[in-house]
Parts: structure tokens; C-alpha cells; sequence
């Protein structure tokens, strides 16, 4: 991280403001530990590993069970699951519509 922050510190600073104003304790609809568990949703789904630990950490301090983590990570897993089925449902209309094309 040290690189990018020195390479384009800008950019760097730009994404450390909003990543902070996205997190920070005040002025927000959504609870600290909802954010959070949003972000570790987004983050199995996406597969970032350094953001799966962040925020598991972040959402501890937060006050988040385990209970709560799990069902986060679920919601995460259907989700992915879903966009598969629908990706399959696209390739089976492609194929379909190359057959009958022909």
C-alpha cells in the first residue's frame, strides 16, 4: 500500500477520504456495525482478503456476533450463487439462440 500511496498520493488520499467518511462514527443512516457487515458481504463476494479482515475486525469492535457474521456471509454466498444461475440462464439463452439461428 506504501508504494501506491507514494507513487499517486492524490489518488491515494482522494480513496482514504472517502473509505473514512464511509466508516467514520457520525452522521450516518445505516449503523456502524450494518455497514460493516454490508462490507464484509461485499468483500466474500468480491474475495478481498485484506477487506475480509478489516472489516471482520471492524465489525467485532461494532459489537457483531457471530451469529450476525454468519448470516452476512450467507446472504453473500446466495447472492453469488444467484448471479451464476442467472449468467447460466444467459448462456443457455445464447445457445438457445444460436440453434435457432440455424
Amino acid at each position: 500500500m506504501e508504494n501506491i500511496k507514494e507513487k499517486y498520493p492524490k489518488g491515494f488520499e482522494a480513496f482514504a477520504a472517502f473509505d473514512g467518511a464511509v466508516f467514520s462514527e457520525n452522521d450516518h443512516v445505516l449503523s456502524k456495525k450494518t455497514r460493516e457487515l454490508i462490507a464484509i458481504a461485499v468483500a466474500t463476494t468480491t474475495q478481498c482478503p485484506h477487506c475480509v479482515e478489516i472489516h471482520s475486525r471492524g465489525a467485532y469492535k461494532a459489537g457483531a456476533s457471530e451469529e450476525e457474521i454468519s448470516e452476512a456471509v450467507m446472504v453473500s454466498a446466495a447472492l453469488r450463487a444467484g448471479g451464476a444461475v442467472t449468467h447460466g440462464w444467459m448462456a443457455m439463452k445464447f445457445f438457445q439462440d444460436e440453434a435457432n439461428s440455424g
